[in-house]
C-alpha cells in the first residue's frame, strides 16, 4: 500500500533538496527567506512529515528550469 503523504506531496524531499541545491540556498532558513516561510516549515517538507504546496513547487522547478536555460 502507497503512503498517502507521497501521493499528496508535489515535490519529493529529495527533488526539494536538489532544488535548494541547484538555485544556491545552503540552509534551511535561506530557502525559507526567499520564499516567505518559516525555517520550520522547510524543515518539515525536508522530512517528509508535510508535502511541499504545489505553488511552492512550481515555483522552485521554474526556477531551476529558467536557471538550466542557455540564452
Amino acid at each position: 500500500m502507497t503512503d498517502n503523504r507521497e501521493m499528496l506531496a508535489s515535490m519529493s524531499p529529495d527533488e526539494l533538496r536538489g532544488a535548494m541545491r541547484s538555485l544556491g540556498y545552503r540552509t534551511q532558513n535561506d530557502l525559507a527567506q526567499a520564499i516567505g516561510v518559516s525555517r520550520s516549515a522547510v524543515s518539515l517538507w525536508l522530512e517528509g512529515k508535510v508535502g511541499v504546496p504545489r505553488p511552492v513547487a512550481m515555483l522552485l522547478r521554474m526556477l531551476v528550469n529558467a536557471q538550466r536555460r542557455v540564452y
